[in-house]
């Protein structure tokens, strides 16, 4: 698995770009942008050098971690995966392209499209010393009039930016991403009850017009969770310094919630349960909420089973369940 932090190059990028960087102007203007984006809102708050460097500040390091997870419980299922192009739709400052890059050393194409100047300006300054990322293309403007003009790709994600548009600017949107995904394509959303909701609306709309669910669900039918439960995971990332100051936080880590599918146009066999909250482990039995084909289950793994016991213990939200997950009951 691909480590959820920032990559040495891009931490250097970015250290590189924040000399002379007010840290309390920044503070200020990334708790604005912030509260924004997890809201739903769009990017047009971001207007200037140092809006799109407070916005990487506070958000990039976060953004990054969801993306890679969802990178990584894609590859987990499908290991054989090895895409030559990448296009990232809404792609800010680049995050999900770094996190790309990073896990498959098979990309050879990097195609990004966003419609704001400032971040477009901050992603090309930061791909510069990229031995990998300085020959992108970076097009501006509006994504769903830049993606009819794209390349085909392997693999498109769209990460943080469908909760920026309307229904019917979502949906013209998702069937264009869906058809220029010549293999996959990744969505990533706030892990909100409303991010669940515009992850799910895409997933059915692209499984009806033939797609395939690798990750999370280890199926293609409808989601079987009940309000007000819904479907998202947590991902734990380091912080800088720099992070800390401009988040105004003292703790060394930040645990990020997020929403995500993959899907693929070839079915994926076998695919395991999946782990939907942090498991109970007890002294007598571990006791885990899985999604399942047959649904939503609760496992429970007993102690006098030793081998499975010990592999149950290691179970982590949004993990995928390897292996016999033992007896299961409806929760």
């Amino acid at each position: 698995m691909t480590s959820p932090d920032l990559p040495a190059e891009l931490r250097a990028a970015l250290n590189s770009h924040l000399e002379g960087l007010s840290r309390s102007d920044a503070a200020g203007r990334a708790a604005v942008i912030s509260r924004t984006y997890r809201e739903g809102g769009n990017s047009a708050t971001i207007r200037t050098e140092t809006d799109a460097l407070a916005y990487a500040l506070a958000r990039m390091p976060a953004t990054y971690a969801a993306v890679m997870a969802s990178l990584n419980a894609l590859t987990e299922i499908r290991p054989d995966f090895a895409p030559a192009s990448l296009l990232d739709v809404g792609a800010g400052p680049g995050t999900a392209t770094w996190a790309a890059a990073e896990t498959f050393t098979s990309l050879q194409g990097f195609t990004l499209l966003d419609a704001n100047a400032a971040l477009r300006t901050l992603a090309e300054g930061l791909f510069h010393g990229s031995i990998r990322l300085h020959d992108t293309s970076y097009q501006l403007g509006q994504a769903h009039a830049l993606i009819d003009k794209a390349n085909p790709a392997d693999l498109v994600v769209a990460s943080y930016m469908i909760g920026e548009l309307g229904d019917a600017e979502r949906a013209a949107l998702t069937d264009a991403m869906w058809s220029k995904a010549r293999d996959t394509l990744l969505v990533v959303e706030p892990g909100t009850p409303a991010g669940y909701a515009r992850i799910i609306a895409l997933r059915a709309r692209l499984i009806a017009a033939g797609a395939h669910v690798v990750a999370p669900c280890p199926h293609d039918g409808a989601c079987p969770l009940v309000a007000p439960d819904w479907c998202h995971f947590s991902q734990r990332l380091q912080r800088s310094r720099a992070h800390k100051q401009v988040k105004g936080a003292d703790a060394p880590f930040e645990d990020e919630r997020f929403a995500y599918v993959a899907l693929s146009r070839a079915r994926v066999e076998n695919r395991p349960p999946r782990v939907l909250a942090q498991p109970d482990v007890g002294k007598v039995e571990v006791a885990a909420k899985l999604c399942t084909v047959d649904g939503v289950v609760v496992t429970k793994v007993p102690r006098r089973a030793k081998a499975e016991y010990a592999r149950a213990r290691k179970w982590r939200w949004g993990d995928a369940v390897i292996g016999r997950p033992g007896e299961g009951r409806d929760p």
